[in-house]
């Protein structure tokens, strides 16, 4: 059995890593391969993953390469957790949209616009090659932000995909804590989009237990942590993703944004860190600094995922995937952020409740917009672009849109030669 990480050289992959490791009794993994088209940190981050399974006791083998085909060929399941143009466009989608008097943020509006239009067809490349190497049947699994615009190019491309966050598990995770169980017997009433999701019930042991979570002394610390007002969380009847507050408080964040600091410059500092960590032949263990990086729970959620769609153990998962007809007032393409039992077969989600009016016309204006930003990134269309800001409920204003895009279009300039194939052909 062959697994491949496409973008391998993330600073992620040490946890990735240690992931699979400990699941090698539960899924006989005879190959690892880190696929990176950045040779000197796929060289770096091979090391330490190699250090990592010595000490573990991994059984198969890891190999590196930056040879796509070489990567993903006979392989079962191929995880995709790339960046395009790296942290340095990241910082780009954070702060440009400021001087617009936006939001800057690398997944929700015009920022996560930007990325969309850079990973969409990049990753769709990736999965042609996949389609064309892999085994017959062989999973996409995406990590890769914008995890839903990602998963829906990916399925309405006709890929075997499903794409994966860890706001879920983490939430999951931490609510086991605070009750004092397994994370196992906690269930989520998780639904909506990747980065738009809300969970209206907590059950542990058949036991709704967010009553009392949005009732009791608990309900402040959880609002303090999720940056919304306790109120909303009471109005609500519902624990929000931590993403909603871009939605739920836009100007205060904006102002917060335009009075200095942004979360991709402690990135950039803390993968810079990391690195040099990560280079020291000593290490055999994922540091500590990296929890500092995000994405917690990652290697947990992704290898437990990938195990239930090889192994078929029918394991509860929160992913993203095709709505047909899951949630009312979707369409069946949409791509939807819900709770599934999952075996060699893919997903099959737990029924959902229909959304009620606050989150259901949320989750169609961001719908919409995913649909338009789809096509403007296979296109290169700046009128569908214009658009799918248009539709951006943090955008919206017909005014902003052209500036704003052809702003967005030349920062990234070198990773979106659709839109400049006229200006290619004069030349």
């Amino acid at each position: 059995m062959k697994i491949t990480v496409v973008g391998g050289g993330s600073t992620y992959t040490p946890e990735l890593i240690e992931g699979f490791a400990r699941r090698a009794d539960v899924l006989p993994v005879d190959e690892l391969v880190l696929h990176d088209i950045d040779a000197g940190r796929l060289t770096v981050i091979g090391g330490l993953a190699r250090r990592i399974l010595a000490r573990q006791g991994f059984p198969g083998r890891l190999t590196t390469t930056t040879d796509l085909a070489e990567a993903v060929d006979g392989a079962a399941a191929v995880l995709i957790q790339l960046r395009v143009g790296g942290q340095a466009a990241r910082l780009v989608d954070e702060t440009l949209p400021n001087s617009f008097g936006l939001l800057g943020q690398e997944t929700t509006g015009p920022g996560g616009f930007a990325k969309a239009l850079r990973t969409v067809p990049v990753v769709l490349d990736i999965a042609e090659e996949v389609r064309r190497r892999a085994l017959p049947g062989a999973w996409i699994v995406d990590f890769t932000n914008p995890v839903g615009i990602v998963t829906r190019a990916l399925l309405d491309a006709g890929h075997r995909a499903v794409g994966l966050c860890n706001v879920a598990i983490k939430f999951q995770r931490q609510l086991a804590a605070r009750f004092g169980t397994d994370p196992d017997r906690v269930r989520l009433g998780h639904a909506g989009l990747n980065h738009l999701s809300w969970i209206r019930s907590v059950t542990v042991d058949g036991v709704d237990r967010l009553p009392e979570l949005l009732g009791g002394p608990a309900l402040d610390e959880l609002a303090a942590e999720l940056r919304v007002p306790a109120g909303a969380l009471r109005d609500l009847g519902a624990i929000p993703s931590y993403y909603l507050h871009y939605f739920y408080c836009t100007e205060q964040e904006i102002h917060a944004q335009q009075a200095g600091g942004h979360r991709a410059e402690r990135v950039l500092a803390i993968e810079q860190e990391l690195l040099t960590l990560y280079a020291d032949p000593g290490l055999d263990h994922k540091p500590g600094l990296l929890e500092q990086r995000g994405g917690a729970y990652y290697s947990e959620a992704a290898a437990a995922l990938v195990t239930s769609l090889l192994t078929g153990d029918g394991a509860h998962h929160y992913v993203n995937v095709r709505n047909d007809g899951l949630l009312a007032g979707l369409p069946d393409e949409a791509v939807v952020e819900v709770a599934a039992d999952v075996d060699t077969d893919g997903p099959h989600p737990v029924p959902v409740p229909p959304l009620p009016p606050e989150m259901l016309g949320l989750v169609q204006a961001v719908t919409a917009y995913e649909t338009l930003a789809i096509e403007a990134a296979l296109t290169g269309d700046r009128a569908v672009a214009r658009r799918a800001l248009v539709a951006n409920p943090l955008v919206r204003e017909w005014g902003l849109a052209a500036e704003l895009l052809d702003a967005l279009l030349e920062a990234n300039h070198a990773h979106l030669p659709r839109f400049f194939a006229s200006e290619a052909a004069d030349a």
